[in-house]
């Protein structure tokens, strides 16, 4: 019956997702007096989710039930087009705060589905 509960692993995947890009900010912020250090950032995981939704298989039990899985990947690094400063360095600390706070919300929110799932199945479970 519990063979496979695709929410675990979309919340490991987002939570995965917010330590990689979390590493990310945390390489930009320690590199930002490095002369030509270009900013770097990740895809978006919900770009990465949509990108996936199409290599699962879909099922729907009945009208109104959506199916699917997002598998974790690693998330590529990319440039991310800042301003540059004179020493030709692009990272701005007040955007990689801003990247931080989101990074938070969003392990924040991989908990929080992971707790409510295993609160619904202890409550199925009638514990």
């Amino acid at each position: 019956m519990f063979k496979t509960l695709e929410i675990f692993k979309v919340s490991h995947a987002m939570a995965t997702h917010a330590a990689t890009r979390q590493a990310v900010v945390a390489e930009n912020m320690a590199n930002a007096d490095t002369p030509d250090y270009r900013a770097r950032d990740i895809t978006p995981f919900k770009e990465i989710y949509r990108a996936d939704e199409g290599n699962t298989a879909m099922r729907t039990t009945r009208e109104g039930h959506v199916g699917g899985a997002l598998q974790a990947r690693d998330a590529a690094a990319h440039e991310a087009a800042f301003e540059v400063s004179p020493n030709g360095n692009s990272v701005s600390l007040e955007e990689e705060m801003l990247k931080s706070v989101e990074v938070k919300r969003q392990h924040d929110r991989a908990l929080a589905i992971y707790k409510h799932s295993l609160g619904v199945i202890r409550t199925t479970l009638g514990r």
